[in-house]
């Protein structure tokens, strides 16, 4: 889906800087923007319309504010041939600001082109269904933990449709283990024939292998004879009993194939987080458990670990990341290093799989939406290492470095947080912009 924008003219579309410019934009955003045919100002936009593009501005537009006013799009500045705003707006941008006027205007090729590639998320997500598969969360394994998270809140569910549009359409988890397990082995081997050459694997049985290839199959049949999904979700760690393995391959596969968000827990606030990082900022991401140093024997007993890693600084300013028994559900295409091995959690099958892989160390940014969804969690930091401790929940976890620990223990939003590998300020300011959010930043 690419963002539909309509170039806006204050004369006419035959002025030579108009025109001009409006075709430099062609070749410009040819692979993420639908260039519309160009409209005075003042005329009613056609429907579907992410936002209207300035290829020109003139002093005019100060006399011209209630029509700027009305257009109900964000205005999108690109007045230089190099795909950029012009010095000579900024006055203008700001008075269209402080006048209540929605002004996007980027200062380099790629945030116009991510610009675009967010507005056109935007409309998608109108457009768009998670799938998650859960009977009675809450009710199953660990019942006095899960019971606390707000993302199987129905509120929660009508607030994300409010705020972003999605439809998050529930399905039997119960019933989608029993189809992946009437799969046939044969069937199973015979996908896994297009995967082996490409899936790095551990010590793990044969059986467990093609569980997880069958889970795989069965979350795909219904993502094929679904229309519009984003991304998927299971609430695999406290309904595990519903089947003989966990969907970790199954994520992989999927993002592999289709570009597919996932869903650990069934956790739809991660899961639409985790899609603006992926899809919106195109960065290398995914969802991890949070265990801040500071939270001391709290965080040590649930991830069953004598003491925390050793650090030579700050350990108050110190975070292990880990979930399932490893960093958690990392896709081949972003991991430094990747495997499938034996699962780890004893709340899940014997016969269940679990993904062990890396980020890159190095700059590292952690994001989640949180309530009423009108702001995003930002943490900027370093992943500074790994570390694990045989026989644990924790073989192989991140070590991160955030800026303020004690700050960070009063603000985080949630105990799930999207890690994101790198800093990229500019673009979460420019995300913001486009989805209407504050950025609450944790410094």
């Amino acid at each position: 889906m690419k963002a539909r924008i309509v170039p806006l003219y204050f004369t006419s579309p035959d002025d030579p800087d108009f025109a001009a410019q409006w075709t430099a934009l062609h070749g410009l955003l040819s692979e993420e923007a639908e260039i519309l045919p160009p409209q005075a100002l003042g005329d009613p936009l056609p429907e579907m319309t992410d936002a209207a593009v300035f290829p020109q501005m003139l002093g005019e537009a100060y006399r011209r504010l209630d029509q700027f006013r009305a257009l109900g799009v964000p205005v999108l500045v690109i007045t230089s041939e190099f795909g950029t705003v012009s010095m000579w707006d900024w006055e203008i941008n700001q008075y269209l600001r402080s006048s209540g006027v929605q002004v996007l205007a980027p200062y380099n090729l790629e945030q116009a082109r991510l610009v675009c590639r967010l507005l056109a998320l935007k409309r998608e997500l109108h457009q768009a269904r998670f799938l998650v598969y859960q009977d009675n969360p809450g009710e199953g394994f660990q019942a006095s933990i899960f019971k606390r998270f707000y993302w199987w809140e129905e509120e929660c569910t009508a607030r994300l449709k409010e705020r972003f549009g999605i439809t998050i359409e529930k399905r039997s988890f119960r019933a989608l283990g029993e189809a992946a397990k009437g799969i046939p082995d044969d069937e199973a081997k015979q996908a896994w024939e297009v995967w082996k050459d490409q899936v790095p694997l551990g010590h793990i049985p044969e059986s467990s292998l093609l569980s997880a290839v069958k889970l795989y199959l069965a979350v795909k049949r219904d993502l094929e004879s679904t229309p519009g999904v984003l991304s998927a979700g299971i609430n695999c760690l406290n309904e595990s009993h519903f089947s003989d393995t966990t969907p970790c391959l199954a994520w992989d596969f999927l993002y592999s194939e289709r570009g597919l968000a996932w869903g650990c827990e069934a956790d739809t606030v991660s899961m639409l987080t985790l899609l603006l990082a992926t899809r919106g900022l195109a960065k290398p991401a995914m969802m991890t458990n949070l265990y801040p140093f500071l939270m001391g024997q709290a965080a040590l007993k649930h991830e069953r670990i004598p003491h925390f890693p050793r650090v030579s600084r700050e350990e108050e300013n110190t975070v292990l990341t880990a979930h399932c028994g490893y960093l958690g559900v990392l896709p081949r295409a972003f991991a430094s290093q990747w495997a499938l091995r034996r699962k780890v959690l004893a709340i899940v099958d014997e016969n269940a799989t679990a993904i062990d892989a890396r980020l890159p160390e190095g700059p590292m940014t952690l994001l989640k939406l949180q309530p009423p969804f009108d702001t995003l969690s930002v943490v900027e930091g370093d992943l500074e290492g790994y570390a694990g401790f045989p026989g644990s929940d924790c073989l192989n976890g991140a070590i991160l470095r955030v800026p303020d620990g004690h700050r960070l223990m009063t603000e985080l939003a949630s105990h799930h947080y999207i890690l994101a590998s790198g800093r990229f300020t500019a673009a979460i300011d420019l995300l913001a912009e486009v989805f209407g959010l504050q950025v609450k930043r944790i410094e």
